[in-house]
This record gives C-alpha cells, sequence and structure tokens, in this order.
C-alpha cells in the first residue's frame, strides 16, 4: 500500500532519481554549487569550531563553565548551568554547533531530554561573521543593517529561550549534576575548578588522543554537513527544473499581495526554506516592478524582516544536519522545528518594531 511511510519513502526516492536522469546537466552543475558552498563557507568556518569545543568537553571547560553559570542559566531557561556554555559556542559559531554540543552533553548525561530540547532550540543561530559579513555587507551591501538583524536574531534566540522554559512543564526531570550539592560556604570558582578537575580524571584521555579523536569525529560530522547541503541543492534544482518551484512562487506572491507584502519576496521565502544562503541573497535583491516593468527597489525594512526570518528559520538543510545529530541521543526534531517557525516570525516582527528607532 502506498500509504505506508516505507512505500512513500520509496516512490520519491525513485522520483528524485528519475529527475536526476532525465535533468543529468543540471543535477551536476547543482552539486558543484552545493559543494562550493560546504568547501569554501562551511568547512572552514565550522571544523575548527568542532574541533575546539570537543576538546574543551575533554579537558572539562565546559563543566568549568557550567559551574560558574548554574546560578544564570536554571533560573532563566531553565537548563543547566553547563548550557551556558552551548548558548556562548552556538552564538559565536553558528549552527549546528549548539545541537552538536547538545548532543554530546545528552550522551554523557549531563542535562535530561527536556533540557536538551530547550538547548537546542534557542542556540540554533546564525554566526555573527555570516550574518555581518555575508549577509549585511556581502548581500545587502549595506552595513547599517547587520545591528538590527543581529538584535533582531539574536534576540529572537533569547526569547525562544525563555519562552521554552515552559516547554516540558509538567516533566520532572533532572540531569545527572543537578543531583550535587553546594553547601553555603564553599566557593563557586573553586568548585568550578574541581569540576573540571573531575571531569578531566574522568575522561582520561592524553592530549594527543583527544586532539586525534576530536579531528576524527569532527571530519565525520563535516561530511554529513556536506552531503546535506550538495542533497538539498540538487532537491531545489530539480524542483525549479519540474516547474513547482514556480507554482509554488506565484501561489506565495498572491498571498503576499493579499497582506501588503511586496510579492517579489516570495522566491526568497521559498529558496529560505530549503537553504539559509541562498534566501537571505534573493531577499537582499529581491526588487519590485511597476507597470511600465521598470524597476523600483524595494523597501529595505521589508528586506531586512524576510532576511531576519530566513536566518532564524535556518532552512531545511540545517534541520535536517540537526536532526541528523539528535537521532544519536533521544532528544526529538518536533520542539526544534517549532521553536524555528516561532523564532523566525519573532526576528521578523523585531525589525518592524526597532526599523526606526534604530533609524537605519
Amino acid at each position: 500500500m502506498l500509504t505506508h511511510p516505507l512505500s512513500i519513502t520509496a516512490l520519491v526516492a525513485l522520483l528524485f532519481t528519475l529527475l536526476m536522469a532525465i535533468f543529468p546537466v543540471e543535477t551536476l552543475q547543482s552539486s558543484l554549487r552545493g559543494l562550493s558552498i560546504w568547501w569554501d563557507v562551511l568547512f572552514p568556518s565550522l571544523f575548527p569550531f568542532f574541533i575546539i569545543s570537543e576538546i574543551m568537553l575533554g579537558i572539562g571547560v565546559v563543566h568549568f563553565v557550567g559551574k560558574l553559570l548554574d546560578p544564570i542559566m536554571k533560573p532563566l531557561f531553565r537548563v543547566p548551568g553547563i548550557g551556558g556554555f552551548v548558548f556562548a559556542m552556538g552564538y559565536i559559531s553558528g549552527y549546528p554547533v549548539g545541537a552538536r554540543l547538545t548532543s554530546q552533553l545528552r550522551e554523557q548525561g549531563l542535562v535530561s531530554r527536556v533540557e536538551g530540547e530547550r538547548l537546542v532550540a534557542f542556540t540554533t543561530t546564525s554566526d555573527p561573521i555570516f550574518l555581518i559579513g555575508a549577509v549585511s555587507v556581502g548581500f545587502y551591501k549595506n552595513v547599517a543593517v547587520a545591528p538590527i538583524l543581529a538584535i533582531a536574531h539574536y534576540g529572537g534566540g533569547i526569547l525562544i529561550g525563555l519562552c521554552m522554559r515552559f516547554y516540558g512543564n509538567r516533566v520532572v526531570a533532572h540531569s545527572s549534576n543537578d543531583k550535587e550539592v553546594e553547601t553555603n560556604n564553599k566557593n563557586r570558582l573553586s568548585s568550578a575548578f574541581e569540576a573540571m578537575h573531575a571531569a578531566r580524571l574522568k575522561d582520561g584521555r592524553t592530549i594527543g588522543k583527544l586532539l586525534q579523536d576530536a579531528i576524527e569525529s569532527s571530519l565525520k560530522l563535516m561530511f554529513v554537513v556536506g552531503g546535506l547541503v550538495v542533497f538539498f541543492s540538487v532537491l531545489m534544482e530539480l524542483l525549479t527544473q519540474t516547474g513547482l518551484m514556480q507554482v509554488a512562487a506565484q501561489s506565495l506572491r498572491h498571498l503576499f499581495t493579499l497582506v501588503g507584502m511586496p510579492p517579489s519576496l516570495a522566491d526568497a521565502i521559498l529558496h529560505g526554506l530549503f537553504e539559509v544562503t541562498l534566501g537571505a541573497r534573493s531577499a537582499a535583491e529581491a526588487h519590485t516592478y511597476d507597470t511600465s516593468g521598470s524597476s523600483i527597489h524595494l523597501m529595505l525594512v521589508h528586506q531586512v524582516a524576510i532576511g531576519a526570518f530566513i536566518l532564524s528559520w535556518a532552512g531545511l538543510s540545517v534541520h535536517a544536519q540537526i536532526a541528523s545529530l539528535l537521532s544519536k541521543t533521544d532528544m526529538r526534531y518536533a520542539p526544534l522545528l517549532f521553536a524555528r517557525l516561532i523564532h523566525g516570525i519573532i526576528s521578523a516582527l523585531l525589525v518592524y518594531l526597532l526599523w526606526n528607532w534604530l533609524g537605519v
């Protein structure tokens, strides 16, 4: 029966293969584009962070930071202090580093399932270099939009974290480090050093072995990321060649017209649905036309708002990367999906609310 999930998956895979055979040149070109994005952008930006985070986890730095940030992270986000390290690394290095670190913490029993799902929900963000350098300067060619994009995107992420503290409210779950009880006269800094030392002894690997393992695991993850980027690049191209993207874009243009949004931004939403880089570029380059067909520059506020939505949604390519990381644990994908959608909406609204105040 075609209603069976496996039958549907097999049918989709067969159709995908047939389309690749029908459009071999387009498939090859889109594969090369995806490979170029992975090699030129993602590999050099993510690989060092993967290695550093792995080493920091092994030598106990994560545990040290967790002890120091415990009084802040628990009341604000209802996650252990160790989530503060994930928060910092996720916001500095971008997606999917937050999910990678959270998965490692879950595997070691340092966060519960619900705490891990909360962490992934609000630490999945773009890195500042991509947001400022690639999007604001490279795509929009206007450094003035960087502050409002940053406030909308990262501020929206923090708001998601505050909202997610109510997620799993009925679930009483404590991670292993919640069982540790500190006496009032114990210095928190010395306690943090003790936690780092205990974690280092428990790990037991030499620095050389730790570095080797970090490189090996990071390389494996980078190849997974690269494969997903290439896959979604080919998928988008095949959908374009079959005309499905054009049909969807036309429907979105009608919807945008009804709500008073520039219809030319529909293409950006569709591209951003799959891949964040293509979506952000489309939003920055969107134009509208008058009845004579001459180009009129779109109002920048709409472009930036859609760009903020796309950055916060992150694209199905990033979603697939994170889902592959979560699959190694008992954490679920659904909370992340919901959080990305709400984060995108909040970020776009923040752009409209703060636009005149920031004087862009």
